[in-house]
């Protein structure tokens, strides 16, 4: 099973010494042995379109022995599982290759080095085919002009020639990625929707040339030019969008530990790969260091930075007992942790599983534009050569004019207005959206948001401002003082909003720093204590101080003889938190609150903010999980999040947003990304969304009135291949314009 020379992922350009090969697969293969469930994950080339993934799903469904046959479209990952001899891989391989698609086992580095080559080559084919078109249209007006103002014969010709000097080797050149991929599903005896766009590639220069070769009066290598430069940019920005989406998984499994200290039974340590762990073994994780492994701490104190799971910025303490995940940090001091799951099994594993879900769901969306390019490439050809044949065969024409007029109905349903009519408003929506500084990431984004009917936001960092800030509240200025002189030594979160709190106060000396507990300093009178209630008032006497302080982390002073202070931290909501949530109930929208966080926090903010309906605690599994029950009622859920463990989520909703001041997976997560501190660009880009499908719509209806209209005058043969020509370019030009009333466009009212 290897890459055919020359052949890459994603459209076979990348060198087959790019990819992994190997003849026999089964050394690829993952097994259970409790099940006898056999795993192989696979890397697809040619994969365009929805259509491409439910072949591959098609014929493995089918196959007695296969459970699961499941392709993402975004990452071509192909994952077969079975039940029977690992040797049964190579059975499937052979055959989904037979229907034209190469595989290779599956390795995300490799998967990167094709893409990139691919992508290269689209670039170059790109700039030949533009540089290409912009010169021969000018030779077209010249010639267009011409036919009006008496250009000879010879000259017409001659320019005729010159044209295709620069079009035939420039469609040799910039047509490959369709070209291959059109030759590999033809030898599969099957077709893909690289066919007939090859065939109106080619047929159209052909009888071009043959018109030139004869000194005809028409010649049409600027509408072959033009529309493969068109096809171009569409399959390079669909190749882009799918590298921003497999990029998000894999900075998500850049998270994974390289390597973990297993604590063998002598006492000794060995670093090993932590797929090679087994359940009940123990592990060492050191202050500082990534945890590997799903587990239970089982000696140590130390405290966790949780963020990847929970979402909440506040490290939480580890003890004996505790559950741990892979991905998250030790920051205080050395764990020993039970081994409950390793590689797959774990918790983060599972986050790049939803993730990857998610995202083979979202490449759905583009399926009504592959269906229609897939229904209206065979009518058209199957028109045109209804047209030659009646031409020829039933109303006797010459065989050369009978495939002038097929020409002529090619080139004047050439869908060049229909596949700018969502580009063309999409591209100026972007820009328009850009200089308000906010970025679309999707080319679907602006369809998906204006169908939002619920909008859910994470609460950290992105409904509030992300720093934590010491609740206003009566506290002695000396006993604040001199905590946040003790919290000077500590780089804890709560420790560093103490001396932000207190920028004047000295430092303490002499701190020790308790993993887990907090701050311990020997002062004159005895042991004074800065961490958690618990361990402080051990040693406080009387009744806690500052105990009716807000809801959120706090932290406690213990000094002897005194009654423990009370330091409570809250996360204050950004400026127009409220205003933007009003304004998105003022548009007929549910707005929801979904966090991580505790519930206390979590409801204060949802009272001040105005969002009646939230959730709390919640994990990456369940924010998931939660947008897929509102997916099941109907729901259209725009999800505003920008927390690592918010990425799933972001990826699983109808349509997503995150603040540039996210962490980079939820960035590219994200269908868009807004930047400032304010929440005022999420009701900006819902309204530019509507006013985009509107245009879209007018767009789409012009383009489809168009072709009713002038069909069947081509048919009938009333409409020359020059007139052919102008038509389809006057259609393109039409629907442009109609994309350009969005800059004036007012935002609508909803």
């Amino acid at each position: 099973m290897t890459a055919a020379p020359g052949a890459g992922l994603g459209g076979g350009v990348a060198e087959a010494s790019a990819l992994p090969t190997a003849g026999d697969v089964a050394s690829f293969v993952k097994g259970d042995p409790a099940s006898g469930l056999k795993t192989l994950q696979l890397m697809v080339e040619n994969v365009h379109c929805g259509g491409c993934v439910k072949k591959i799903e098609r014929a493995l469904a089918v196959e007695p022995d296969v459970q699961t046959g499941r392709l993402n479209l975004t990452t071509r990952r192909l994952t077969i599982e079975w039940i029977g001899p690992a040797g049964r891989g190579n059975t499937l391989v052979e055959k989904i290759e037979a229907l034209g698609y190469p595989v290779v086992p599956f390795d995300p580095e490799a998967l990167a080095i094709a893409d990139n080559r691919y992508e290269r080559e689209l670039l170059k084919s790109m700039a030949v085919a533009g540089f290409a078109t912009g010169n021969v249209m000018l030779l077209a007006v010249s010639i267009w002009a011409g036919h009006f103002s008496g250009m000879g014969d010879a000259t017409r010709t001659f320019m005729h020639w010159v044209q295709a000097l620069i079009v035939l080797p420039s469609i040799a050149y910039a047509g490959r990625p369709f070209f291959r991929s059109a030759i590999k599903a033809l030898k599969a005896g099957t077709t893909n929707m690289d066919v007939p766009i090859s065939v109106a590639v080619i047929l159209t220069p052909a009888m071009s040339l043959f018109e030139t070769i004869r000194q005809g009066d028409h010649a049409y290598f600027d509408s072959a030019i033009m529309l493969l430069f068109f096809l171009l940019i569409g399959r390079y920005l669909d190749s882009r969008a799918r590298g921003v989406a497999r990029s998000a998984v894999e900075r998500l499994l850049a998270l994974r530990a390289a390597a973990v200290t297993l604590l063998l039974p002598n006492g000794r340590t060995r670093s090993v790969r932590p797929e090679m762990l087994e359940a009940g073994q123990t592990v060492l994780v050191a202050a500082g260091e990534r945890i590997g492994v799903d587990g239970t701490v089982k000696e140590g104190r130390s405290e966790i930075d949780t963020s990847a799971i929970s979402g909440e910025t506040v490290p939480v303490a580890a003890e004996p007992g505790a559950r741990v995940f892979a991905g998250t940090v030790n920051l205080q001091a050395p764990l020993e942790i039970t081994v409950r799951a390793v590689g797959e099994g774990t918790l983060l594993a599972e986050i790049v599983e939803l993730m990857e879900l998610a995202e083979q769901k979202r490449g759905r969306f583009v399926a009504l534009a592959d269906r229609i390019a897939r229904s209206y490439a065979p009518l058209v050809h199957t028109l045109a050569l209804g047209t030659f044949l009646g031409w020829w065969l039933v109303m006797g024409a010459a065989w050369q004019t009978a495939l002038l007029y097929a020409i002529a109905v090619l080139i004047i349903t050439c869908p060049c207005a229909l596949g700018l009519a969502v580009p063309a408003v999409q591209v100026i929506a972007s820009g328009r959206l850009m200089v308000r500084g906010i970025l679309l990431k999707s080319a679907t984004a602006l369809e998906r948001l204006a169908e939002v009917d619920t909008v859910v936001f994470d609460k950290t960092g992105t409904l509030t401002e992300g720093d934590l800030v010491l609740a206003s509240a009566p506290i002695d200025p000396a006993r604040l003082r001199l905590a946040a002189g003790l919290a000077r030594n500590s780089r804890h979160p709560l420790a560093r909003a103490l001396v932000r709190a207190a920028p004047d106060a000295p430092l303490v000396r002499g701190v020790e720093e308790r993993p887990g507990l907090g701050l311990a300093w020997p002062g004159e009178a005895g042991e004074v204590r800065l961490g958690r209630r618990d361990w402080v008032t051990e040693v406080a006497l009387g009744t806690p101080a500052g105990e009716e302080a807000g809801i959120g982390p706090e932290l406690w002073l213990g000094e002897p003889g005194r009654a423990p202070q009370r330091f409570v931290f809250m996360d204050q909501p950004k400026a127009d938190a409220a205003a933007t949530v009003a304004a998105l109930r003022a548009r007929g929208l549910e707005v929801q609150l979904l966090s991580g966080d505790r519930a206390g926090p979590v409801e204060a903010l949802a009272r001040v903010v105005g969002i009646e309906t939230w959730r709390a605690g919640c994990r990456p599994d369940e924010k998931v999980a939660h947008l897929r029950d509102l997916s099941a009622q109907g729901r259209r859920v725009m999800m505003v999040g920008d927390g690592l463990n918010d990425a799933p989520a972001l990826a699983a909703a109808h349509v997503s947003m995150s603040p540039a001041s996210a962490v980079d997976i939820s960035q590219t997560a994200a269908d868009a990304v807004f930047q400032g501190r304010r929440l005022a660009p999420v009701v900006t880009t819902l309204d530019t969304a509507l006013n985009t499908r509107r245009l879209v719509k007018q767009n789409l209806g012009m383009s489809f009135g168009y072709n009713i209209l002038t069909v069947p005058i081509a048919v009938l043969g009333f409409v020359t291949p020059l007139i052919a020509a102008i038509a389809m370019s006057a259609s393109s030009l039409l629907v442009v314009g109609n994309a350009l009333r969005l800059n004036w466009a007012k935002e609508p009212a909803r």
